[in-house]
């Protein structure tokens, strides 16, 4: 049975969690890692590099702004919560199948 996402759906956003793996080959998001979505990023988790570089790999995935993206916890950690403001749960379930 395959792993499936934990999505919260507010009003005008989602909720989600995932599992980053910095300096990677190449960005990517997928596949899911229990309830997180594993996403690889090329740069170093220093200075916010690694975070800026979750944020702008989910607003590309989800065709949002920057500015809509939010790491609302796990800021210093690999485990962290992301709220996509205007995000919904089935653009982001098919950006996991691409």
């Amino acid at each position: 049975m395959p792993d499936v996402p934990r999505i919260e759906e507010s009003p005008g956003a989602i909720t989600f969690d995932i599992l980053v793996v910095p300096r990677s080959s190449r960005a990517r998001i997928g596949p899911v890692v229990g309830e997180r979505i594993k996403i690889a990023i090329t740069a170093a988790p220093v200075e916010g590099k690694a975070n800026a570089a979750v944020v702008e790999l989910v607003a590309r995935a989800l065709s949002v702004r920057r500015s809509q993206v939010t790491i609302t916890a796990g800021e210093r950690s690999r485990r962290k919560t992301v709220r996509v403001e205007g995000g919904t749960r089935a653009v982001l379930l098919e950006s996991l199948q691409e």
